[in-house]
């Protein structure tokens, strides 16, 4: 006589079931986790010289429903959130499908190819106190530089052209990572403050100098502005970065050209 332990038929026992509804747990995870890292970047783009092309994408499964989210400082977010069409300053160079982007306008300024940039909060990165984190030694007065190390304040900012767009004035560093973030530049012409970021340059003490090879010195008379003086947002630091990092393609015609 044989005796079969948690059988509920001739053909089900506990154990299929348990593994059946591990199979329905795990694709409800993974429909659940799909969904949800929709909500930002989602619906797609298609490109629109494709001839099959149906403009938006949402992809299987579709976007979830709008959720808010609290911001630990206050404010908050909607994601998925409803986007404005994107003014792209670019047509394609050939008719195929992925062909690739030539600027129509001011590529430095236009937001096109390495000067891209994108929507982020217009709003200032905080620390955990709540302080603005990016902010010039001026109003960071805890702050100062390290003994042995040059300080650039008071030396002139000289371009891949050679000539000299302004002075530094101030260093803007990150309050939370004790790093230089931006110089901030007065500029010759025009007599504009500009934040330039510390990645793109070089300080030689024994110049005494900065020099920034990816802009001329007249890209410094349209670098983008801040709407406060002692404060970065989100959105006005994408532009800064894009703007430095577009010259290297756009300051001069012959950097867009082929290398041979």
């Amino acid at each position: 006589m044989t005796t079969t332990t948690g059988a509920i038929t001739g053909y089900i026992d506990v154990a299929q079931l348990v593994l059946y509804a591990f199979w329905i747990f795990f694709f409800a995870l993974i429909y659940y986790l799909r969904q949800e890292d929709k909500r930002e970047g989602y619906p797609l783009e298609t490109d629109p010289s494709d001839p099959g092309s149906q403009g938006i994408k949402q992809g299987y499964p579709s976007l979830p429903k709008p959720k808010t989210f609290r911001l630990p400082h206050g404010g908050e977010v909607l994601a998925p959130a409803p986007r404005a069409e994107p003014m792209l300053r670019a047509k394609p160079v050939a008719p195929w499908p992925g062909a690739p982007l030539e600027p129509t306008g001011d590529p430095m300024i236009d937001g096109v190819g390495p000067a891209a940039w994108a929507p982020r909060h217009d709003t200032p990165d905080l620390t955990v106190e709540g302080e603005p984190k990016i902010v010039p030694l001026r109003v960071a007065t805890d702050f100062h530089v390290a003994g042995g190390d040059p300080d650039p304040r008071g030396m002139p900012v000289v371009c891949a052209d050679g000539e000299v767009a302004g002075k530094v004035i101030d260093i803007w560093i990150d309050r939370a990572e004790y790093v230089i973030r931006y110089l901030e530049v007065a500029v010759t012409d025009g007599g504009r403050h500009v934040l330039l970021p510390m990645n793109y340059t070089k300080v030689s003490p024994s110049r005494q100098d900065v020099t920034v090879v990816s802009v001329l010195a007249r890209h410094f008379a349209t670098v983008p502005a801040l709407r406060n003086p002692d404060q970065v947002t989100f959105l006005e630091e994408d532009k800064l970065v894009a703007y430095f990092a577009g010259g290297y393609l756009y300051a001069t015609p012959e950097r867009m050209g082929p290398l041979l």
